[in-house]
């Protein structure tokens, strides 16, 4: 029988028309490569960037450990300057530390606030943070120190 070619084939005897496929496949290997990197610098820069409120602690022979809900108000050494004061991380004036007290001692069920106080601040201005939490309804006021160290 002879070889009969189809309209529109190409010169080729014996193939018909060839498909092409093109590769619908994404290469994740370098994108695993990139957020591994992405990973390791996030992982080592991390702890970098997170940093509490430098507080030197006044130190006192006799202390107790603290349980239960912990609500800690933190005065630091720039009070003087800003009237700040921290409200567990958050930064508040001492004009709306009342409010703020206020809202979280209706969600918690012991009305216990501790009070950390830089060494260096003066004893009336721990007086009127004290009268401000007082005014907002926290029924104890507990002073926060640190143990001497052991030699």
């Amino acid at each position: 029988m002879p070889n009969v070619q189809a309209a529109g084939a190409t010169g080729r005897p014996g193939r018909g028309r060839r498909l092409s496929t093109s590769l619908a496949d994404i290469n994740v290997v370098p994108l695993i490569d990139v957020m591994l990197v992405l990973l390791i610098i996030f992982m080592i820069t991390a702890p970098m960037i997170q940093r509490g409120v430098d507080v030197r602690l006044p130190v006192a022979a006799r202390t107790n450990q603290i349980s239960g809900e912990r609500i800690f108000i933190t005065i630091p050494i720039t009070y003087r300057q800003n009237r700040t004061v921290y409200l567990g991380d958050e930064a508040i004036r001492l004009d709306i530390l009342q409010e703020r007290v206020r809202q979280k001692m209706e969600q918690a069920t012991e009305k216990k606030v501790y009070l950390r106080g830089d060494g260096g601040v003066q004893y009336q201005e721990l007086m009127d943070v004290f009268d401000r939490l007082k005014a907002a309804g926290v029924a104890d006021v507990g002073l926060v120190a640190k143990l001497p160290e052991q030699r």
